[in-house]
C-alpha cells in the first residue's frame, strides 16, 4: 500500500513538470520576456514554499553557516535551468526543447563518473547509446524539420540539460540530513536571488503586475517549482530509488503530449518512436543497474 501511494505521488510530481512548457509558451505569446517570466515565477515560488514551510513548523536541525550557502548555491541550478529551458522555448517548439532538456539523464551519469569516480556499468553505456538514438528520431532530424531553427535554441536546450543534471547531482550531496521542505525553500531563495541579479534591469518592467503575467507565472510556479518537490518529498521515500527515476521519466511523454494537444504543435510518429526509445533506455539503465547490484551482493554473500 505504501509503495502504491509512493508511486502515485512520484507520478504526480513528474506529471506536473510536464505542463510547465504550456505556461511558458503562453507567456511568450502574450509578449512577456524571459526575464519577466522568471522574476515573477521565482518570487511566487519562494513565497509559496516558505509559507508552507513556516506553517508546518519547520525543522532547522542540521543547518549551519557552512551548508546554508551551499544549499542556496545548489538552488541556483534551478534558476539557470529555468532560464535555459524557457529560453530554448523562445526559439524552438516546446516538444524539441523538452527532448533536449531530458538529456540530463546521461549527463548526470557522466557527472557521477567525473566527480564521484563511479564508472558507468556496461548496461549504462548501452542505455546512453539508446538515449542518443532516441534523440535522433525524437528531434525529427530524419525529416529535416529542424533546419532553419536558431542555433541559440539548441544551445539553450542542451545547457538546460547540464544545469538540471548539476542540480540533481549536487542536491543529492548537500545537507541531505536537513528537513526537505526547509532545503527546498532555501534552494528557491538562492534561485530567486540569482534571477533578480541576472535580470536586474527588467525588475521595473514587471510593475504594475499584469493579470496575464500573474496567471502565467502562477502556473509555471505551481507546476514547476512548488507541487513537484512536495509530491516527491512525500512519494520518494516510499519507492526504491531506481523505480523513482523510472517513474519521473513520465515527464517526457506528458510534456510532449501537452505541447501537441494544448499548444497544437505537430508531433510525428517518428518523434514518438524516439521518445519511447528514450524511455526504454532509462528503464533499461535503472533496472539493469539494480539487477547488477543484486547479483554482485549475491556473489559476495
Amino acid at each position: 500500500m505504501k509503495i502504491n501511494k509512493g508511486i502515485l505521488f512520484v507520478l504526480l510530481g513528474a506529471g506536473c513538470f510536464g505542463f510547465t512548457p504550456v505556461f511558458a509558451k503562453l507567456g511568450f505569446s502574450y509578449g512577456y520576456s524571459l526575464g519577466q517570466i522568471n522574476i515573477v515565477q521565482m518570487i511566487i515560488s519562494s513565497f509559496v514554499l516558505w509559507s508552507i514551510t513556516l506553517i508546518k513548523r519547520p525543522s532547522f536541525k542540521g543547518l549551519n553557516k557552512r551548508n546554508i550557502p551551499q544549499i542556496m548555491i545548489t538552488g541556483c541550478f534551478i534558476g539557470l535551468t529555468s532560464i535555459f529551458y524557457y529560453g530554448s522555448m523562445q526559439y524552438l517548439p516546446a516538444s524539441l526543447a523538452i527532448i533536449l532538456m531530458f538529456q540530463f539523464v546521461w549527463i548526470g551519469i557522466i557527472l557521477e563518473w567525473i566527480f564521484s569516480k563511479v564508472k558507468p556499468a556496461p548496461i549504462t553505456i548501452l542505455s546512453i547509446v539508446f538515449i542518443l538514438i532516441g534523440v535522433f528520431f525524437a528531434s525529427n532530424i530524419v525529416n529535416g524539420n529542424i533546419q532553419g531553427l536558431p542555433f541559440k535554441g539548441f544551445l539553450f536546450g542542451i545547457l538546460s540539460a547540464f544545469t538540471y543534471a548539476g542540480f540533481i547531482f549536487f542536491s543529492g550531496k548537500v545537507a541531505v540530513d536537513v528537513d526537505p521542505l526547509t532545503r527546498t525553500s532555501l534552494m528557491a531563495t538562492g534561485s530567486t536571488i540569482l534571477i533578480l541579479i541576472l535580470f536586474m534591469r527588467e525588475i521595473p518592467s514587471v510593475l504594475p503586475l499584469e493579470t496575464d503575467l500573474l496567471a502565467v507565472t502562477v502556473g509555471v510556479s505551481l507546476f514547476g517549482a512548488v507541487l513537484p518537490p512536495l509530491f516527491f518529498a512525500v512519494g520518494s521515500p516510499l519507492v526504491p530509488g531506481g523505480i523513482a527515476n523510472i517513474l519521473t521519466s513520465i515527464e517526457l511523454p506528458i510534456a510532449i503530449l501537452s505541447a501537441s494537444l494544448i499548444l497544437s504543435e505537430t508531433v510525428t510518429g517518428l518523434q514518438w518512436v524516439g521518445t519511447i526509445i528514450i524511455l526504454a533506455a532509462i528503464t533499461l539503465n535503472e533496472l539493469g543497474s539494480r539487477l547488477h547490484r543484486i547479483r554482485r551482493r549475491h556473489v559476495e554473500g
